[in-house]
């Protein structure tokens, strides 16, 4: 059986700037085997998506209890799956506090290690940025604390409208000297911004699957991992309802491209 080392490695290793994979961000156990199937080796967690399942605000640190077991029943479904959450911006104010949380809600046990292979955490909290060293050092305390981990620094600045590419490249080099072993920066970005985040970029870069580039523009970009964020989870609720008002018209159902009941139960 795969160890939680072996996922680790083989997760950092699909980060390859230049060379992009798609990280496909689940909401619950069900969509996660779905993407598996589908034959991505990694799946992330969307924050809104885990959210919008409790009833809870995103980006609200009431997400904790719901994405650690989500993350626990990935690995007893999906063992060999290479698995990364969404970790807000840390469940905490402080580096100490972060990596407790992380201990108590993210540990297997002593021998087995972390259920996750990484973890995205972010430099802000409902629209507002935090100092660059808040970040800095709740990166530094994960990586001395869980050397293995992958940590992926997000920078919100584009995220909650400023735009300010100066400031990111601070942050980038803060993070990055604090051990980040990838650099996050979503929002709406054109391809020469992203040329200059990855030109100056130390460690791989992720963005944002866009609605102006293709995988390959942005490989060309030189960005090493391309998450859905909460894309799929929108895309779903919105055909859902699609399928809904087809009802509601006075339609026959609708079965196009929609996978059947048969298909969706033998993935379990």
């Amino acid at each position: 059986m795969t160890t939680p080392n072996d996922t680790a490695t083989a997760f950092r290793e699909l980060h390859v700037p230049g060379d992009p994979f798609i990280l496909p961000c689940a909401w619950d156990v069900a969509s996660a085997q779905l993407f598996a199937e589908a034959g991505h080796p990694a799946v992330g967690t969307t924050s809104l998506g885990v959210a919008a399942g409790i009833g809870a605000a995103d980006e609200d640190r009431e997400t904790l209890t719901a994405t650690a077991e989500l993350a626990a029943a990935l690995r007893r479904a999906l063992p060999d799956l290479l698995l990364t959450c969404d970790f807000e911006d840390g469940y905490g104010d402080g580096p100490e506090s972060v990596v407790e949380v992380v201990r108590e809600t993210f540990a297997a046990d002593a021998a087995a290690g972390l259920i996750v292979d990484g973890f995205n955490i972010q430099d802000s909290r409902q629209s507002r940025m935090s100092d660059s060293s808040v970040l800095a050092g709740k990166v530094s305390a994960l990586k001395d604390a869980f050397p293995t981990l992958f940590v992926n620094a997000r920078i919100d600045t584009f995220w909650v409208g400023q735009d300010n590419l100066g400031e990111v490249i601070d942050r980038i080099d803060a993070y990055v000297d604090a051990g980040a072993d990838g650099i996050f920066v979503p929002g709406n970005l054109d391809l020469a911004t992203i040329e200059t985040i990855t030109g100056h970029s130390r460690v791989p870069v992720n963005v944002l699957a866009s609605p102006r580039y293709s995988k390959s523009d942005l490989a060309e970009a030189g960005v090493g991992r391309i998450s859905t964020g909460s894309l799929l989870y929108r895309a779903a609720m919105s055909q859902a309802l699609g399928s809904l008002q087809v009802l509601a018209d006075d339609r026959p159902a609708e079965t196009a491209n929609v996978l059947s009941y048969q298909a969706f139960t033998e993935l379990g």
